[in-house]
């Protein structure tokens, strides 16, 4: 609806026509025209009021303007030629059908006094376009630039308000300004943009100045319109490579910058845009830097239209396609530069010959324009950026292809570090594969599940776990986490998970281990650095050692959190235990404590990313991780499975995380059996009897032989080498006998190569011969010798 004035409406000739051609507005100055009054015209087709009776108004216009002389039928029944102003009036389509503004002027310019300041104006032969307004803000006068730019003679407008003009929204705006002129005698500047004459949008200036008399008396207004369209185009322009800075590249994912491309030109730029990138080679390693030859084989990365659906692709994002020579993408990555294409030219004709799909598509769509612009960064060609025209009928300016190139430019350096990221995360993530254990081991001391996810964000990282049989039926946990993220994090996780299978290996204390595992830390970062700049290697750690013989468990941590232990029948607890400093800082001890645990006792290990987080405190992720492992399920898969759901975010933790669930078995003590030995080597005899008995007793007289011999062996030499008191156990399982041999003697055992005549020195080489591995550790009192005899299954 059109603003209230106090201005007499009927002064113009305004009637609105819907597009099936029905009169559906009359007003004031129409009846006083035409003679007709509204209730007898509304709801009539317009083409009644044809003097002829044929011609079809309301399908004539096909633009969004028409003006002409038609010849009306009066209500008298006389005919009256009258020439017609009409503007298409679009809607929104919850508005309904498109409209047509008709109006012509009556009185023209109105009476006229002597003297009239209105004529005395002296702008008319200004450069500028110039109307002149008078008190009614209807049209007095325009000079013949102002003619040329609307396209209508003065002759026809005069005595036509602003929106009359135009018919356009921004007309009641310009309107708005021209009676606050009028009224408050002050000019002002106002910026518009407004369809004028056709399809084209103009930006103009218009500069508003009271009209005044000999008296001082506001009498009119005068407009002198400056068209800065070319600079309004310019400052879009470069607002849009400003849009594109911000919006492209937000993260690291080539797909997602590659539609960030897409979104960014539609509908500034284009109506459809699709972005093709080139495959990375099978085996990693960079793009061919060399000119491509055709045909190019491109992936869909992205597309986007101003259609919804996107139903004018071919091709689906994800799916490979075969570009020839003819094509414009070819094209365009043979030529290095932007290619613009048309089907008014014939550029387009050889392509679509050959793919007929892409044919029926331009044609369904009326595509009429395409821009091919290379996808180039760092020298490297990486795809192809195509946009396309059919909705926009303007076809592209070199201002245009310079756009595309800019923005285009500045995404290729966003995907190109995008592949780059997306290449190292994969590399990072199978050094990461290849370091962690592939499976945990089957243990009898523990039942343990695992998992390991690496950060959405910032790839993989150094967190690490492991689980390592050690002598005696025992077994080792770890879990650990080197600070910082990529290759070289990775790479210092994998020397630190060897360094601590190595130390455990030799069986030493958590403490000890840990002590150990500080100094090697401490060296990688002498390594990684420089004398003026040390190396900053960082890393947590925590490790446990369980026996199920005793069931009870020794853990010492360095700077990592404590675990959470949940006893069967009971409620989850975070474990106690001595903080310790964070490996790397060196000279600082670390403590150990033990705990008791009952059989079932589920033992859960992980790294700072699975508690650590914007959403929460570390206390509610605690509560959340014990809620978790409350959850009822045999499986510690599925509790793993679910701790993850409970405690991180859809789109993945901001750090990479390690989980280690451990449920404890312990070791029946009717699978054990010990014996005091003495020191008199004339006991050993009696001593191999009571072991082929206890062997019998537990159905296992097949490794009888080798275990007497072990047995023998291993006692002996504790006799003739040890310190006193000397202790035999053997232990089984469902797959090995252990036997292990202690004293209180610190010196460990070794191999030696015996001399043909040598007597003695052969007792141990046979032990390595006869069992599945053998070894020492050491203990509080001193050390313990152990052999494992592998088991034949009988059943």
């Amino acid at each position: 609806m059109s603003p209230e004035y106090p201005f007499d409406e009927a002064a113009t000739a305004r009637a609105v026509i819907d597009d099936s051609g029905v009169l559906i507005e009359w007003n004031a100055g129409a009846e006083r025209l035409l003679g007709h009054p509204a209730a007898e015209v509304l709801g009539r087709p317009a083409v009644d009021l044809l003097a002829d009776g044929e011609h079809d108004f309301a399908g004539a216009p096909e633009g969004e303007r028409w003006d002409g002389i038609l010849t009306l039928r009066h209500r008298d029944g006389g005919e009256v030629a009258v020439w017609l102003l009409a503007h298409r009036v679009r809607t929104t389509p919850d508005a309904g059908q498109d409209r047509w503004l008709v109006v012509t002027p009556i009185e023209g310019d109105g009476p006229r006094l002597p003297g009239d300041p209105l004529d005395n104006v002296g702008l008319l032969e200004s450069p500028c376009a110039i109307a002149i307004y008078d008190e009614r803000l209807r049209l007095r006068r325009i000079n013949s630039v102002m003619a040329e730019v609307l396209r209508l003679s003065e002759e026809h407008v005069r005595g036509l308000r602003a929106p009359e003009l135009t018919g356009k929204a921004q007309s009641y705006d310009i309107e708005r300004q021209l009676l606050r002129v009028l009224t408050t005698g002050r000019g002002t500047d106002v910026r518009t943009y407004v369809p004028v004459g056709g399809d084209r949008t103009y930006a103009w200036l218009a500069r508003m100045a009271p009209i005044t008399d000999a008296k001082g008396r506001v009498r009119g207004v005068s407009v002198a319109a400056h068209d800065f369209t070319e600079q309004y185009l310019a400052q879009e322009r470069l607002q849009l490579v400003n849009e594109a800075s911000v919006r492209i590249g937000t993260t690291l994912d080539v797909s997602r910058t590659a539609q960030e491309l897409a979104d960014v030109c539609v509908p500034a730029l284009a109506d459809f845009v699709s972005v093709d990138l080139l495959d990375p080679p099978e085996h990693g390693g960079e793009l061919p830097t060399g000119r491509l030859t055709a045909p190019v084989t491109l992936r869909r990365a992205a597309h986007r239209s101003v259609n919804s659906g996107t139903p004018e692709a071919v091709v689906k994002p994800g799916n490979v396609d075969v570009y020839p020579a003819p094509s414009p993408q070819a094209d365009a990555l043979l030529a290095g530069h932007a290619i613009v294409a048309s089907t008014s030219t014939g550029d387009l004709g050889q392509w679509l010959s050959w793919d007929p799909a892409r044919a029926e598509r331009i044609q369904a769509y009326g595509v009429h324009t395409t821009m091919s612009v290379p996808v180039q960064a760092r020298g490297t060609t990486l795809g192809v950026a195509v946009l396309t025209r059919f909705s926009n009928p303007e076809p592209f300016t070199p201002d245009d292809v310079l756009l595309a190139e800019e923005i285009t430019a500045r995404a290729a350096v966003c995907i190109d570090n995008a592949r780059r990221y997306s290449r190292e995360r994969e590399t990072a993530l199978a050094l990461q594969r290849s370091l962690l254990p592939r499976s945990l081991p089957r243990t009898a001391a523990l039942e343990a599940a695992s998992r390991y996810l690496p950060a959405a964000r910032s790839g993989v990282g150094g967190d690490w776990f492991d689980v390592i049989p050690l002598s005696g039926l025992r077994v080792a946990m770890v879990v650990g986490d080197v600070v910082g993220h990529g290759i070289q994090a990775s790479a210092t996780m994998g020397r630190l998970r060897t360094a601590v299978r190595t130390l455990a290996d030799i069986d030493l204390a958590p403490d000890e281990l840990l002590t150990h595992l500080d100094d090697l830390v401490v060296r990688l970062s002498e390594e990684t650095g420089s004398e003026d700049s040390p190396g900053e290697v960082g890393a947590t750690c925590l490790y446990a050692v369980y026996d199920p013989v005793s069931r009870r468990c020794t853990l010492a941590r360095a700077g990592h959190p404590s675990p959470v232990v949940f006893p069967p029948g009971g409620e989850p607890r975070e474990v106690e235990l001595p903080a310790g400093p964070p490996l790397g800082l060196g000279g600082l001890p670390f403590e150990s404590a033990e705990i008791e645990l009952r059989e079932g006792t589920v033992l859960s290990f992980y790294t700072d990313g699975l508690i650590e987080t914007r959403e929460r405190d570390v206390d509610a992720s605690h509560a959340l991780l014990c809620e978790a492992l409350t959850a009822r399920s045999d499986s510690l898969d599925e509790t793993c499975d679910h701790v993850l759901r409970a405690l991180l975010p859809p789109g993945g933790a901001a750090d990479d995380v390690a989980l280690l669930l451990a449920r404890t078995q312990g070791l029946p003590a009717s699978r054990v059996a010990t014996w005091d030995i003495p020191a008199d080597p004339a006991l050993v005899a009696p001593i191999r009897k009571q072991v082929v008995e206890q062997l019998g007793s537990w159905n296992l007289s097949e490794a009888s032989f080798t275990a007497e011999l072990v047995v023998s062996e291993l006692v002996t030499n504790a006799i003739r080498y040890g310190i006193h008191p000397i202790r035999l156990r053997l232990i089984h399982d469902a797959a090995t006998l252990i036997c292990e041999v202690s004293d209180n003697s610190h010196t460990a055992p070794h191999l030696r190569r015996a001399k043909t005549f040598d007597e003695g020195g052969r007792g141990l080489l046979l032990v390595a011969q006869l069992t599945q591995r053998w070894g020492s550790r050491h203990t509080g009192d001193g050390k313990t010798i152990w052999a494992e005899i592998g088991l034949v299954d009988e059943g």
